[in-house]
């Protein structure tokens, strides 16, 4: 069948380039592009879920979550009365 595409001028010579070192036709190098492209995007690398450890975190003795501004004032090293 034939068709007409734009093919851009970098991924041209490349196939260009590759029908000459394979010795094979233009026609041929673009085709098994296009199919080796197809199989990637049909079907996607599987990806591996993300699992985070969890820890308990707590808080410092002598810290209190009651007055945050109070306990950033403290982490920050700032003086309070």
């Amino acid at each position: 069948m034939r068709t007409t595409l734009t093919i851009e001028d970098d991924v041209l010579d490349r196939a260009r380039t590759a029908a000459e070192r394979l010795n094979t036709s233009f026609r041929q190098v673009i085709n098994e592009a296009l199919r080796a492209g197809l199989r990637t995007i049909e079907s996607p690398a599987k990806s591996r879920p993300y699992h985070t450890q969890p820890h308990k975190m707590g808080l410092r003795q002598g810290r209190n979550v009651d007055n945050i501004q109070e306990l950033i004032a403290q982490i920050e090293g700032e003086n309070t009365p």
